[in-house]
C-alpha cells in the first residue's frame, strides 16, 4: 500500500540506508537530504522542492516528477529518461547535473539556471522553449535534439551541430557562435 504524504518537510535525512517510503509526496520539501544511490522507483513527487540534496546515481524507474524544483542539488549520473513521462516537469537551479541523461525525453520549457551539465546526454530530447541561463555545457551531447526557441544566450562551452539538431528561433550570444561551428575546426577571432 502506497503512502500519501502532503506538506511535510524532510530535513537532513539520509536515505542511503533507510530508504524513503514508497508513496506519493505532494507539496513536500526535502532539505539537505542524501539520496545518493537510493531507489526512488515508482515514488511520485508533485509540487515538491529539493534544496541542497544529493540524488547522485539514484534510481528513477517510473518515478513521478511533476512540477518539482531542484535547487543547489547534486544530481550526478541520473537517468531522467527512466522517469514516468506523465506530466513530467522539473526546474533546476544551481545544480550539478554532470553525466546525467535525458535521452529521447520531452522536457519542453525546462529551466536550467546556473547549472553544470558536463557530458549530459540530450540525444533526441525535445527541449523546445527551454532556458539555459549561465550553464556550463562542456561536452554535453546534442544529437537530433529539438532546440527550437531554446535560449542559450548566457550559457557557454556548448557544441551544437546546426545540421544535426533543430535550432529554429533558438537564441545564442555572439560570443557563443563558435559552439555552433566546432565541427568545422576553424578559428574565430
Amino acid at each position: 500500500m502506497k503512502e500519501y504524504i502532503e506538506g511535510k518537510i524532510f530535513e537532513k535525512e539520509d536515505y542511503t540506508e533507510n530508504l524513503l517510503s514508497k508513496g506519493d509526496y505532494e507539496n513536500c520539501s526535502f532539505v539537505n537530504c542524501n539520496f545518493s544511490n537510493s531507489d526512488l522507483t515508482k515514488i511520485s513527487f508533485t509540487e515538491c522542492e529539493f534544496n541542497g540534496c544529493n540524488l547522485s546515481m539514484a534510481k528513477l524507474v517510473n518515478t513521478g516528477i511533476k512540477e518539482v524544483r531542484f535547487i543547489n542539488c547534486k544530481l550526478l549520473g541520473l537517468h531522467f529518461e527512466n522517469c514516468n513521462t506523465l506530466l513530467f516537469h522539473a526546474s533546476f537551479e544551481n545544480c550539478l547535473l554532470n553525466l546525467s541523461s535525458f535521452y529521447k525525453f520531452k522536457i519542453k520549457k525546462t529551466s536550467f539556471i546556473k547549472c553544470s551539465l558536463h557530458e549530459t546526454d540530450f540525444t533526441e530530447t525535445d527541449l523546445s522553449g527551454s532556458l539555459f541561463t549561465d550553464c556550463d555545457l562542456a561536452r554535453a551531447i546534442f544529437d537530433h535534439t529539438i532546440l527550437e526557441k531554446t535560449d542559450f544566450r548566457t550559457s557557454y562551452n556548448y557544441s551544437i551541430d546546426p545540421e544535426k539538431n533543430r535550432i529554429a528561433k533558438a537564441k545564442f550570444s555572439l560570443s557563443g557562435i563558435s559552439g555552433l561551428l566546432d565541427k568545422y575546426d576553424i578559428e574565430i577571432a
